[in-house]
């Protein structure tokens, strides 16, 4: 028996948040006795397209290392890429019997061709659902229409769908979908990934952020600000800030930390890959996770929070969506209301202060990685709630 994760919004082994929803999910499967097949449907120009990663296959069906100058010639890669996966899903299945494509995707089209290759193969399709489906169809009256349609036309095609939280689930519940068919699944963690097993990449203490650099939708300038008014009390601290980047946010980024004046104390760590990125995070002494409150944090759980949960460190974290549903401020995390400046430089230093009793508080929270949010917990969860779907 086998289960195929099949999309486009993630790339495997490396990747980001998706990626590690994806990998936690197969890692899960395979350890609980399910062959997984790991399909990344998008067109990424990169080395190496195929190969076996902890018992996960994996597969790149567009294949291709270089972008070709013709347009006819991508054109014609773009659809030969279809073709190949057919192909591919079919001999898996005749090896393997699938019993589940789970698709990862915001397109439609990626949608329609996930429930062709469930019908042509007779298996179950699984959607995946980690962020609001009309989250990007909110400019306008007519994205919105676009938004609604596209949303009834994946509803119909599907067997189930996994939620993140439960304002997911009710939101599917509102649009018709029966209980029966939604299952919630929190963020997963490998807490196997967060042994301190490296040198510590810096030789002063520093507060860790690790996750999208943006002001609008991550409040990292609320973090800048909170860590300047710590900085003279704490002179040996500094801030240690990793993910991705648009050079525009860079720039902003930068020219707050020059207004701030801390450039000597803030560290903008380049692109990391996915191993390369946790030592970083496993020596922090205290992470940090910031947000915006919006219909993304309301629907969504960012899946650094519970890696940050795994390291045993201090974690604070802005208290947003359903983060409160598991986490409790001074029992087993620190919390924090959502655009407070003021209130996240007193939890820094509240955490610095009482460290000893802040590493005790961070113990309970790892407590979590073990059962809540732990990868192979909700993989046994998950093959149950598939095999009487």
């Amino acid at each position: 028996m086998a289960i195929v994760i099949f999309g486009d919004l993630f790339s495997f082994p490396e990747g980001d948040a998706s990626t590690n929803r994806v990998y936690t999910y197969a890692k899960g499967f395979y350890e609980n006795g399910i062959n997984v097949h790991v399909i990344c449907f998008s067109n990424d120009y990169i080395d190496n397209h195929n190969g076996i990663t902890e018992g996960i296959r994996y597969y790149n069906p567009f294949n291709q290392k270089k972008r070709s100058k013709y347009f006819v010639i991508r054109r014609w890669q773009k659809l030969l890429k279809y073709f190949k996966t057919i192909a591919l899903v079919r001999r898996i299945n005749k090896e393997d019997n699938i019993s589940s494509i789970i698709v990862y995707s915001l397109l439609l089209s990626t949608h329609l061709f996930a429930w062709y290759l469930s019908k042509t193969n007779k298996t179950k399709l699984i959607k995946e659902c980690s962020e609001h489906p009309l989250i990007h169809y909110q400019k306008n009256a007519f994205k919105k229409g676009q938004g609604i349609i596209k949303l009834r036309i994946e509803m119909h095609l599907i067997d189930g769908i996994f939620c993140i939280s439960r304002f997911l689930i009710e939101f599917f519940r509102e649009q018709g979908i029966p209980q029966s068919k939604l299952f919630l699944i929190p963020s997963t963690v490998d807490p196997t990934r967060f042994a301190s097993n490296d040198e510590r990449p810096f030789p002063y203490r520093y507060i860790g952020y690790f996750g999208g650099l943006t002001f609008n939708r991550d409040n990292i300038d609320i973090l800048l600000k909170a860590f300047a008014m710590i900085c003279e009390k704490n002179p040996e601290l500094h801030l240690v800030l990793g993910g991705f980047c648009s050079e525009k946010e860079k720039i902003l980024i930068e020219n707050l930390i020059l207004d701030l004046n801390i450039s000597q104390k803030v560290v903008l760590l380049k692109y990391l890959t996915r191993k390369e990125i946790i030592k970083y995070i496993i020596y922090a002494d205290i992470l940090v996770m910031v947000r915006s409150k919006d219909l993304e944090t309301q629907a969504s759980f960012p899946c650094k929070l519970t890696e940050y949960l795994a390291t045993s460190k201090p974690v604070i974290t802005v208290n947003v969506g359903e983060i409160s549903d598991y986490l409790t401020d001074g029992v087993n995390s620190f919390l924090v209301e959502p655009g407070d400046c003021n209130g996240l430089a007193e939890k820094l230093d509240y955490v610095l202060s009482n460290y000893e009793i802040a590493l005790e508080i961070a113990q309970q929270g790892k407590l979590l990685t073990s059962t809540t949010f732990n990868y192979n917990y909700q993989a046994k969860r998950l093959i149950s709630f598939i095999e009487v779907l």
